[in-house]
């Protein structure tokens, strides 16, 4: 999950909100690639999960990784809570998930040098400790009674919060793991069409990475359970945002969207303040509860915008949300799918015109039964495996065609499609083979 946002002063126009996300504009010349990878860490032994303090634990991590690879430290009331470089941040989700958000980088290659350096930093601190990470979307076996909690405010806030508002946001927070591309826009216009682009596939998304079939210790009757969570999370900051394709679409509409979600917090002078189920419209005139009297500021409406969880996000760039995490293949293969299709005009509109007819009811539909049966969903009609065969043959030829050889970093998905099996549907046949119906082997099958 997001940091604190910093920079900008207090709103003076209601145009500021929508010209946050019209600061995004850039010439094709400068557009780069994003990529957000969160992964478990676990003790060898006892293969519990990896504690905040100790000998062996993310304290210890971070604390290796600052010494002896040059990371400067983020502090949170004295806890270390993240760390920063070269444009790079590595930081922690509720449950002690150990995330990357790389560097805005210019091409595939570069993105897949980042994730080798940080797994091989990991591992050179981590590796002595007796400590591994596996790639894998939910955790197959821990309880949330098990799952340590990392020291910051945000999570607090949003823990009491999420108990209250869904049936499976702690689950989200705490046991899930997730694989993100952050890819840039040069207008309006043409965030709208990757954003509707963005949304309508991220099923195929959901299903090409989906990693989670196991949770409590046995199957649950998903291939994404992680993408089943979110479907019982919230549901106003969820979601495949209908209004999306309503054809007066733009910053403003997602502005009003957002907007109408209820706030979170308020972070002020390294703390995070209480404002839950509170109105940013109300913050706007200086009657927030929270801080009555007291105007925003865009790095408030920034910190708010970070609050939304829809399946596809935008901020001064877009965010593609629907996928499970994997293993290092699988993480890259995950930019270089939405690299194909955005960053290319042929493939970009050759993909429009793949879900243009899509209604609400299908989208919706094939979001469920991704979560469910992966390539074997089908809703409406629409059939998942010969979409995602569709897309991920656009995506190869939108790589083709910047001539950077970034079309080797499909391999996993193209495989996918040629079998119409994904990483859920092999470990699930392990499961009631090699493995004998015992998880102990995924941590082993899952490791990065």
């Amino acid at each position: 999950m997001s940091i604190p946002q910093s920079g900008g002063g207090v709103i003076e126009s209601f145009d500021q909100l929508a010209g946050l996300m019209e600061q995004g504009n850039k010439p094709k010349s400068d557009w780069r690639i994003g990529t957000e990878h969160e992964k478990f860490g676990w003790l060898e032994g006892s293969h519990a999960p990896l504690p905040y303090a100790g000998d062996r634990s993310v304290s210890a991590l971070f604390a290796g990784l600052e010494a002896r690879f040059g990371w400067t430290p983020v502090r949170e009331a004295g806890n270390v809570i993240g760390l920063h470089r070269n444009g790079a941040n590595i930081s922690l989700e509720p449950g002690g998930q150990f995330e990357l958000s790389g560097a805005m980088l210019t091409d595939m290659h570069e993105t897949a040098a980042e994730l080798r350096l940080h797994l091989d930093e990991v591992a050179a601190i981590a590796g002595p400790m007796g400590v591994r990470f596996m790639g894998i979307g939910a955790a197959p076996e821990w309880s949330h009674d098990q799952m340590p909690v990392m020291p910051k405010g945000r999570y607090r806030l949003m823990t009491d919060y999420m108990g209250r508002v869904g049936t499976h946001g702690t689950q989200m927070m705490y046991r899930t793991s997730t694989v993100q591309v952050n890819l840039d826009y040069a207008s309006e216009a043409d965030m709208v069409k990757k954003l509707r682009v963005a949304i309508a596939l991220q099923p195929v998304a959901t299903a090409l990475f989906a990693s989670s079939p196991f949770f409590d210790g046995k199957p649950n009757g998903h291939r994404s359970w992680r993408s089943r969570i979110w479907r019982g999370l919230d549901d106003s900051r969820t979601g495949m945002l209908p209004f999306a394709f309503d054809g007066d679409f733009g910053f403003q509409a997602y502005v009003d969207w957002v907007l109408d979600v209820p706030m979170y917090f308020v972070y002020r002078d390294g703390k995070y303040i209480n404002a839950l189920g509170q109105s940013f419209r109300d913050f706007l005139k200086g009657q927030l509860p929270a801080l009555p009297g007291e105007l925003p500021t865009l790095s408030d409406w920034a910190d708010h915008m970070t609050t939304v969880f829809p399946e596809a996000r935008v901020k001064k760039y877009i965010e593609m949300r629907g996928a499970d995490c994997g293993d290092e293949a699988h993480i890259n293969a995950l930019p270089a799918f939405w690299l194909g299709l955005m960053y290319d005009q042929s493939a970009l509109d050759a993909a429009w015109d793949l879900v243009k007819g899509f209604d609400a009811e299908t989208r919706e539909g094939l979001r469920v039964a991704a979560s469910v049966s992966a390539l074997k969903g089908e809703a409406n009609g629409v059939r998942l495996d010969a979409l995602a065969r569709a897309a991920v043959e656009l995506s190869q030829s939108g790589l083709k065609a910047r001539g950077l050889g970034e079309e080797i970093y499909l391999a996993p998905v193209q495989a996918s499609v040629a079998s119409g099996e994904v990483q859920a549907d092999r470990w699930l046949r392990l499961y009631q083979t090699e493995w004998q119906h015992s998880l102990t082997p995924i941590y082993q099958a899952a490791s990065l």
